[in-house]
């Protein structure tokens, strides 16, 4: 399995397709309790245009937590070595939720390496239900585990039209993000989250363009806060109505398309 050692010796996983100078490279940023293997399904979508990579961030899946504080720093400083190690210069990134707040936080430290930009979930603000949302869920995981975490999470990280159409599905989904996480990883990742900056904190000397994609029924980021976070990017603003925080789960079809003509449009608008 392709593994990648940080500066201070801590393991990355990754998994890439297609890298090389004959097309441009999407990078695809997990959400907190996510790995590589969520964005397999849409990979044969985006791997027809374009050079894929997939990696888990340090505390996510397969990859090491490492022995240094977690920050939004460290997360920034180990994807630019990682594209450093694969010889990228330059990158669409792709981000839900966490992966999101990182593909900002990259852009603002590095532009330079930054072609486009699609924002999942992720507002201008840190509001008082998602941070309630995260301290409860690590008082869950100290107290019960990660299986009771997940059930807990499952009406939060979902809208209500997937959770109806998929409930002989929790118990799966509930298994699968208990194996691919590990307890203290994830309570030192959820505790490093509590003192992010808020994304309209950074700088708003956007250059890049940007398209923002929320859901009308995202319980974390309401449609308003990820409006004012396209204000601040200068960016385009999907709301999908219907859909909770899990986008590219709960509409891949439309997630698809969406991200796909925004990436392949010409300066101006045009295809």
């Amino acid at each position: 399995m392709p593994y990648f050692t940080t500066q201070d010796g801590c393991k990355i996983f990754y998994r890439s397709h297609g890298i090389d100078t004959s097309y441009p490279v999407v990078i695809f940023l997990n959400g907190t309790t996510q790995t590589t293997l969520y964005w397999g399904a849409h990979a044969p979508a985006f791997s027809k245009q374009f050079g894929l990579l997939f990696y888990d961030a340090r505390t996510q899946g397969q990859s090491e937590f490492g022995d240094e504080p977690i920050s939004l720093k460290l997360h920034v400083a180990d994807l630019k070595e990682l594209c450093a190690h694969l010889g990228i210069d330059k990158a669409h990134l792709l981000g839900l939720s966490h992966g999101a707040r990182l593909a900002l936080a990259l852009t603002n430290d590095s532009p330079e390496m930054v072609d486009r930009l699609v924002l999942c979930s992720l507002g201008a603000k840190t509001n008082d239900r998602s941070r309630a949302a995260v301290q409860s869920w690590i008082k869950i995981l100290q107290l019960s585990g990660l299986e009771a975490m997940a059930w807990a999470a499952l009406p939060t990280v979902f809208g209500s039209n997937f959770l109806r159409h998929h409930h002989k599905a929790m118990a799966m989904i509930v298994a699968a993000v208990a194996k691919r996480n590990n307890k203290k990883a994830l309570i030192e990742q959820l505790q490093a989250i509590l003192n992010y900056p808020a994304p309209d904190r950074m700088s708003n000397d956007f250059s890049r363009p940007t398209l923002i994609l929320s859901g009308s029924e995202d319980a974390l980021v309401s449609p308003e806060d990820a409006g004012l976070l396209a204000d601040f990017c200068n960016a385009r603003h999907e709301k999908l109505t219907g859909i909770g925080h899990s986008i590219p789960a709960e509409a891949p079809r439309v997630f698809e398309k969406l991200v796909l003509d925004f990436l392949t449009e010409k300066p101006g608008g045009e295809k």
